[in-house]
């Protein structure tokens, strides 16, 4: 086991933090700046645990290959991603296939992409309220989520929550009824 303090008197030993990296990824933290920049030993940290991205260069959170690698081992570090790999739809695809919840961290552009969001409603129903409106008014979309919770209802748009077939789901007849 490493100690902080023995990383911080190393922070800039590069064989000596690839090898704390692989054991215990999140003292990365304390390695210096230029090592958080180096794409090597962020890789190797982010394969163990992709929360040590936290720790990266902004320029590493901005790196598609370290964005996929980090998210593909924990998808709720889609958080960290740079503005333009929000955007990105091979990163945010692999992470809402982990957790849902990253779908509220996505461009306004991939909440408006139905792979996406069908995806993120999958893992987690209730981010339907952070999809576009437009497919919060897909009926698709509507009964995929609707089977896994009624309680996202209240974010379908009012002229979907009138739909036949919604209301159906919504209130089914009785079984053995008149």
């Amino acid at each position: 086991m490493f100690e902080a303090e023995e990383v911080k008197q190393k922070a800039d030993q590069k064989d000596f933090i690839l090898q704390v990296v692989k054991e215990q990824p999140l003292l990365i933290e304390w390695a210096s700046e230029e090592l958080r920049d180096d794409k090597e030993v962020i890789l190797e940290a982010v394969k163990v645990d992709g929360g040590a991205l936290e720790f990266a260069s902004d320029r590493l959170k901005d790196d598609k290959d370290v964005l996929l690698e980090a998210v593909s081992q924990a998808g709720w570090t889609g958080c960290y991603a740079s503005e333009r790999l929000r955007d990105d739809k091979d990163i945010i695809l692999a992470a809402v296939k982990s957790d849902g919840q990253i779908l509220y961290y996505a461009s306004e552009r991939l909440r408006d992409d139905k792979d996406v969001v069908m995806q993120a409603i999958m893992k987690k129903p209730i981010i339907l309220k952070y999809a576009s409106k437009r497919l919060r008014g897909d009926k698709e979309v509507a009964k995929a989520v609707l089977e896994k919770t009624t309680k996202v209802f209240e974010y379908l748009t009012d002229d979907l929550k009138k739909d036949e077939e919604i209301q159906l789901i919504m209130n089914p007849p009785e079984e053995g009824g008149k």
